[in-house]
């Protein structure tokens, strides 16, 4: 396991596959249901005791100009995040959600002169003009609400995407999603859970959290239906939204995505080992080159695709 912090970003490096592969995790349990959606329906969680949350403390308040702290309606009471401020240019602007790594539940400092191979801010989306939001999640900083570990999480994002539709400086109909590490696992199954997103951008997730140590994976992880149920690489046939998962090439987190490109069959999904890249040097680069993307994607549906020349080109520049 290694841990690299930025402000207050925790990125984590794992091994993956080891529920999907037989190897010392609950024995699997099939859902009768055939997508993540439906499967929740017919499910409700049991979280232990130490799945608590508000132990971070209130997010800082941010620099004026460049975020404004913002507080979005979810299904457990109002929820911080950092939004852009309006430009006051009078037109709308496509607009990212971003989901950050570590204990994605909690936002810190998200803002400030970064080291361009550890950039975890998503700074690139808002120098390109897009409308960025980096939400706290319930259980986070001093929201209401409990940790949930990838499950009661999604519905918040949705109430993210919810919440940006209702800014008048936002264009409603092109509202993304991305995330990176714990957070790119949530932005995966998200993608696999509703369709609001135009497209969906996740880098390093998992196939499944059973190998995130017991702070990032605060479940009952030998319950197989609990872990099936917040594992991205058991529901990729739910995705219905454009969704590209990026991992760099030198990242052992690029068995996770290799174990779900083996077993995917969704043409809406596709997945981009970056050579010569690892777990954090491909963000700022990738994030720029998809912020370009997402500025000419004008049309009635999503353009937006990712190749993997295209993602080692945007590395070596």
């Amino acid at each position: 396991m290694r841990f690299v912090t930025v402000g207050l970003l925790v990125a984590i490096t794992v091994g993956c596959g080891k529920f999907n592969l037989g190897g010392g995790g609950p024995t699997p349990a099939e859902f009768k249901e055939k997508t993540l959606a439906e499967a929740r329906k017919s499910f409700a969680t049991k979280l232990p005791a130490s799945a608590r949350g508000g132990e971070a403390g209130p997010p800082a308040a941010p620099p004026r100009g460049v975020f404004r702290l913002a507080r979005y309606d979810s299904e457990v009471g109002k929820l911080a995040a950092y939004v852009t401020p309006d430009p006051r240019d009078g037109v709308t602007h496509p607009a990212v959600v971003w989901v950050t790594g570590g204990d994605c539940n909690s936002i810190g400092p998200v803002w400030g002169r970064q080291d361009p191979k550890n950039d975890q801010t998503a700074q690139q989306y808002r120098d390109a003009g897009v409308v960025l939001m980096i939400p706290s999640l319930r259980g986070g900083n001093d929201n209401p609400g409990r940790r949930e570990f990838y499950y009661g999480e999604l519905d918040d994002v949705v109430a993210c995407a919810a919440y940006l539709r209702t800014l008048p400086y936002v264009d409603p109909d092109r509202v993304y999603l991305g995330g990176h590490s714990t957070g790119g696992t949530v932005a995966l199954l998200a993608a696999e859970y509703t369709d609001t997103f135009r497209a969906v951008f996740s880098f390093g997730p998992v196939d499944t959290p059973t190998n995130y140590p017991d702070e990032y994976a605060g479940f009952n992880t030998s319950d197989a239906k609990e872990v099936e149920i917040r594992s991205p690489g058991k529901w990729l046939g739910s995705i219905k939204s454009t969704t590209v998962v990026v991992e760099g090439a030198r990242s052992p987190n690029s068995r996770c995505l290799a174990t779900m490109a083996r077993g995917n069959t969704n043409s809406k999904v596709t997945f981009v080992t970056v050579r010569g890249g690892d777990h954090f040097d491909i963000l700022a680069p990738l994030n720029q080159l998809l912020a370009q993307k997402i500025l000419a994607d004008t049309g009635p549906a999503c353009a937006v695709t990712l190749t993997e020349d295209e993602a080692a080109a945007a590395l070596r520049r």
